[in-house]
């Protein structure tokens, strides 16, 4: 029997008043995240990724819809009731430069959410942080620097271990690894990936990387211009992709091999992604899609299911079982 979703996404949308006027940047988000699922957000900047993820951790109110954290709606919860939560639903930000505060040291800033969280006493402090810092590959001796005396990857690691220390069921993971370089990335993605293991926590990670998604996810959830065009299992999308959005997004990832760079060709959609300053009516693709029809212009897409798997698509084009006619991206991509 499956378990209960702990993170449940329903309908969210969210709309920014703007200069220029407003911009819809979600329109209708459904998903859900079982316990110690990991879940990977993909799509290219602007798609809503970001905004997704403050939403759910309530940085950003959404303007319509529901979160449900083990089936308690919090997406308008007061602040007062919605503080206590705080520590079960954490975040990691995309740079860690920027979400470190530069004048406390590495205790003052592992220790605040303890402290603020009343999740150890005072007595138990050092031991509790000595374990964060072996949980996150960092010796003990960091505990007395400040961000400016670390590395990008110690500061991440810093970033991770405060999103750990309270014990969340549920980590949201924005672009964690973007700004290091690959050798550092490589550590930080296997550190991410043990840490889910031993504490058991949910992951929604978020990436252009798809390479890692893959490595890290076991379920992944495509968008295209604030909403979800394509979900499934990780090797579902990924050797069987079936939105023609999917198809041309994985037809771009590296080939590390030379000699197989010249047997998958790339799909480049042709046009802009256009901004998003209304809603969108119908296929948030149609413009750009080879396979258009009419139709796909008008209503609420709705997302088909593909197979036994829990593989869904948001294209007309599968409503009669045929589908984009194009061959799948070659499916032996690496970290």
């Amino acid at each position: 029997m499956r378990q209960p979703p702990l993170i449940a996404v329903e309908d969210l949308h969210q709309v920014f008043k703007t200069a220029a006027g407003r911009v819809y940047a979600v329109n209708g988000v459904t998903f859900e995240i079982g316990p110690g699922e990991a879940v990977g957000l993909v799509g290219e900047s602007g798609s809503g990724k970001s905004t997704i993820a403050r939403s759910i951790v309530r940085l950003l109110e959404p303007t319509a819809g529901q979160i449900a954290y083990r089936g308690q709606d919090i997406a308008h919860l007061p602040e007062r009731e919605m503080r206590p939560l705080r520590s079960r639903l954490q975040m990691v930000f995309q740079d860690p430069a920027l979400s470190l505060n530069p004048r406390l040291t590495v205790r003052q800033t592992l220790s605040e959410p303890l402290k603020l969280h009343k999740i150890v006493r005072n007595g138990d402090l050092d031991s509790h942080l000595n374990r964060l810092m072996d949980l996150v590959n960092l010796e003990r001796r960091y505990l007395s620097r400040k961000p400016g005396e670390l590395s990008g990857g110690e500061k991440q690691r810093v970033g991770i271990a405060r999103a750990i220390a309270t014990g969340p069921e549920f980590v949201i993971l924005d672009e964690p690894t973007s700004s290091l370089d690959m050798s550092i990335r490589i550590q930080v993605i296997d550190l991410l990936r043990r840490l889910q293991g031993e504490l058991g926590m949910a992951y929604l990670f978020i990436s252009h990387d798809l390479s890692t998604v893959r490595y890290l996810c076991s379920r992944v959830i495509v968008m295209y211009l604030g909403k979800i065009v394509e979900e499934g299992p990780v090797e579902d999308i990924f050797t069987n992709p079936k939105h023609p959005y999917t198809q041309a997004l994985l037809s771009a990832v590296p080939i590390p091999d030379p000699r197989l760079r010249n047997t998958r060709a790339r799909i480049v959609l042709p046009g802009e992604t256009p901004h998003l300053t209304a809603p969108v009516d119908g296929c948030p693709l149609a413009d750009r899609c080879p396979y258009v029809e009419p139709s796909h212009r008008e209503g609420d897409i709705p997302m088909i299911k593909i197979g036994l798997g829990g593989h869904r698509v948001a294209c007309l084009l599968y409503q009669n079982g045929s589908g984009a006619s194009v061959a799948a991206p070659d499916a032996n991509l690496t970290v």
